[in-house]
C-alpha cells in the first residue's frame, strides 16, 4: 500500500481539497485499496475544522464533496505513516523537511513541482476571493492526475 500525505499551512484550503480530489481519482481507478490518502497543515489554527466554505463550494462545483474532512496538524509521527508527503508550498516543504527526522524514509516533495505543473506551488486562496478557490482547484485536479499515473506506475 503507498501512503500519501498532503500538506499546507492550516488544512483547511488546499492540502484538503488535494485530498479529496485524490480521493475521487482513486476510487474511480479502483485503487482504494491500495493508497492511503489524508492530508494536514503545519500550522494548528484549525485543527478539528471542516474544510473553509469557500474551499468546499468549489469542490461540490466539480463534484467533490469535502465536508467529512476535518483539519490536522502535521506531526513527528507523519514521517513514520507516510511513503510520500507533497507541500502545497515551498514554505510548507521547507517546514516538513526542518521537521524531519534523520531515520524518515518518507519522501518530501513540492506537489506541482514534482510533475513541472504551472508554477510549481499552489498558491493559497484563503486571503482572496471565491475564483482563487475555483483556480485551485483546477491546479490540484491538474497535479492528482500526474500523481495517479505515477501510482499506476509505481502499482
Amino acid at each position: 500500500m503507498m501512503r500519501i500525505l498532503f500538506v499546507c499551512l492550516g488544512n483547511i484550503c488546499r492540502s484538503p481539497t488535494a485530498e479529496g480530489v485524490f480521493r475521487s481519482k482513486i476510487q474511480q481507478a479502483g485503487l482504494t485499496d491500495s493508497v492511503l490518502i489524508d492530508s494536514a497543515g503545519t500550522g494548528g489554527w484549525h485543527i478539528g475544522k471542516a474544510p473553509d466554505a469557500r474551499t468546499q463550494r468549489a469542490a461540490l462545483s466539480r463534484g467533490y464533496d469535502l465536508s467529512s474532512l476535518r483539519a490536522r496538524q502535521f506531526g513527528p509521527d507523519d514521517f513514520d505513516r507516510f511513503d510520500l508527503i507533497l507541500a502545497m508550498d515551498h514554505m510548507n516543504l521547507e517546514e516538513i523537511r526542518r521537521l524531519a527526522k534523520p531515520s524518515s524514509r518518507a519522501e518530501m516533495d513540492l506537489f506541482l513541482g514534482r510533475y513541472d505543473i504551472g508554477p510549481g506551488e499552489v498558491p493559497d486562496p484563503y486571503y482572496g476571493g471565491e475564483d482563487g478557490f475555483s483556480r485551485v482547484l483546477a491546479m490540484i485536479e491538474q497535479g492528482a492526475d500526474a500523481l495517479l499515473a505515477e501510482v499506476r506506475d509505481r502499482s
